[in-house]
């Protein structure tokens, strides 16, 4: 899909809730492009992971960008610092909004000096929320997922990142640590009566919202619905009560 035919399939009006963010976890470009084009008007922030970003997906963030979209790029960043610090500098020569880094303090460190001065939000993962207190201790941690991601959303709000990614279910208790300001991405989130597949720790889109989520992750209940934009639209007028 080119730049032209992004812009054609959803004329933006300013209006749409850019707390939703759907995810592209999808094995094509071509699959991703048609998945934005039956969303349509409903969605106009989308998360590129691993598994787009393989197959052409930094392309496909650059042409959504280019047609008035919003781009979560899901890369969880975690390296030596230098290693770190270069990779974010090409992400914000990219011009995308949301970056995702492993909650380490160095890594962190690294990623907001080299994305200073800049609009990138970068969002510290905490724990991912298809853990739970079992694979932690297989891991080889001693501590909690809830105990864990509050000492990593502290580590976050030190270094000066812009967010956190959490389960909706931790986020009360990190939004009493962060602040007001810093935003709460939540993956993870279920429809009542939806399938929770390989999730752990899920919530619905109102109660999320309600716990302190700034923004909410939804794959699979719109991404496998029969129709997206509908699923997308009834989440949004979930959404909407708060």
């Amino acid at each position: 899909m080119t730049n032209a035919a992004l812009e054609r399939s959803s004329p933006f009006t300013g209006t749409i809730d850019p707390r939703l963010i759907v995810a592209l976890d999808v094995p094509t470009v071509a699959a991703a492009e048609a998945l934005v084009a039956r969303i349509d008007n409903e969605a106009v922030f989308f998360k590129i992971g691993y598994q787009l970003a393989f197959a052409g997906g930094l392309s496909l963030a650059r042409d959504l960008k280019a047609s008035g979209r919003k781009v979560f790029l899901d890369m969880k960043l975690l390296d030596i610092d230098n290693t770190v610090a270069r990779g974010v500098e090409n992400v914000v020569r990219m011009g995308v909004d949301m970056l995702t880094i492993h909650a380490y303090p160095k890594a962190m460190g690294a990623a907001v000096e080299a994305a200073r001065g800049s609009s990138l939000c970068l969002l510290g993962v905490t724990v991912l929320t298809s853990m739970d207190a079992d694979d932690l201790v297989e891991a080889g941690y001693a501590c909690s997922p809830e105990q864990l991601v509050l000492r990593r959303a502290a580590q976050a709000r030190d270094a000066g990142m812009g967010g956190i990614v959490c389960a909706a279910a931790e986020a009360r208790a990190v939004r009493a640590v962060i602040g007001p300001d810093m935003a709460i991405v939540t993956p993870g989130i279920r429809p009542a009566g939806s399938d929770h597949g390989d999730q752990k720790r899920v919530m619905t889109p109102a109660l999320a919202l309600a716990a302190g989520a700034s923004h909410l992750v939804v794959g699979r209940p719109v991404s496998a619905a029969v129709d997206p934009a509908a699923a997308a639209r009834a989440i949004r007028l979930e959404m909407a009560q708060f």
